[in-house]
């Protein structure tokens, strides 16, 4: 049985720290000029977060969640705590846990929207992850690829719900394409910051994550809402960068070149973990293994 808890935090964004939260939590909350609500996945969805935006005519959502059925239960808390309508969805990356809730989300009247690189990307991503995911959570599993609306391929400011809402198209990261939304000191990065879980290291594209963060840092925010676990400060910025930095350091350590041996593969695994002890879901370094190998290959 999944549960749900309410915790209204009447603190100020700038102090607000909190640990991961168990199935179905729901997080408000308020300061710099607004309320920003967080909805947290069950275990078999991976503890996705995804937020709301409470503007003076509606609500923002960002990012859609894994399953449609998470996604129905996040909209219904943001309009049931809020008395509010949602009015615009943002997609923020191509992997199915910002973008399976689209359609839902799209049949309810609701405006979802993303870059052109990152729509251009999902057809593709749907099709590999349908191949993973589909069986298993037949039918709460999207058989079509999401079609958000592209909002363009360059960093826009957009108006929904009575307020202003800026969407930086960015490169390579943990996916292939993405889009960082910024709102009144408020960071919305996706799954290119996470606190106390892994990062999906599929692609292997280290270097270039690390030049998102410090475009991130440019940004000097005062919250940020990672992918999973806890919203922060911007030190969760530095904790990501350091993360990715010792992963660096990790492969570069086993002096890869040509094709990898399973004895490499299990010390990077073996030493990334051992950093991290406490995080969760070390399936997201090892499918990543090969592809941080090569893109170190000489």
């Amino acid at each position: 049985m999944r549960w749900f808890y309410l915790f209204p935090l009447l603190l100020s964004l700038a102090c607000t720290k909190t640990t991961p939260r168990p199935d179905g939590q729901i997080v408000v909350r308020q300061g710099f000029e607004g309320t920003v609500g967080t909805f947290v996945s069950d275990g078999p969805s991976f503890f996705t977060s995804n937020y709301w935006i409470e503007g003076p005519d509606g609500l923002i959502l960002i990012d859609t969640q894994f399953l449609p059925s998470e996604a129905e239960k996040s909209l219904s808390w943001a309009e049931k705590l809020t008395g509010k309508k949602v009015v615009l969805a943002v997609v923020l990356h191509p992997n199915p846990d910002k973008f399976n809730g689209t359609a839902l989300l799209q049949k309810r009247g609701i405006k979802v929207i993303t870059s052109e690189q990152v729509k251009a990307v999902i057809p593709r991503v749907h099709a590999l992850r349908k191949d993973w995911f589909y069986e298993t959570y037949k039918p709460d599993y999207p058989t079509e690829a999401a079609a958000p609306e592209s909002f363009g391929s360059t960093t826009q400011e957009i108006s929904a719900a009575g307020t202003k809402i800026k969407l930086h198209v960015l490169g390579r990261g943990c996916s292939d394409a993405h889009v960082v939304a910024e709102w009144n000191g408020h960071l919305f990065p996706g799954d290119l910051v996470t606190d106390g879980f892994h990062s999906w290291l599929e692609l292997g594209y280290v270097d270039e994550w690390m030049k998102r963060i410090e475009e991130m840092r440019a940004l000097e925010p005062k919250q940020v809402h990672p992918g999973r676990g806890a919203s922060g400060d911007d030190e969760l910025l530095d904790k990501q960068y350091e993360y990715l930095r010792e992963v660096s350091q990790i492969v570069k350590a086993e002096k890869p070149q040509g094709k990898p041996s399973a004895r490499s593969l299990q010390a990077i695994q073996s030493k990334i973990e051992a950093k991290h002890p406490d995080y969760r879901f070390t399936k997201f370094v090892e499918n990543g293994l090969e592809a941080l190998w090569f893109n170190y290959a000489k």
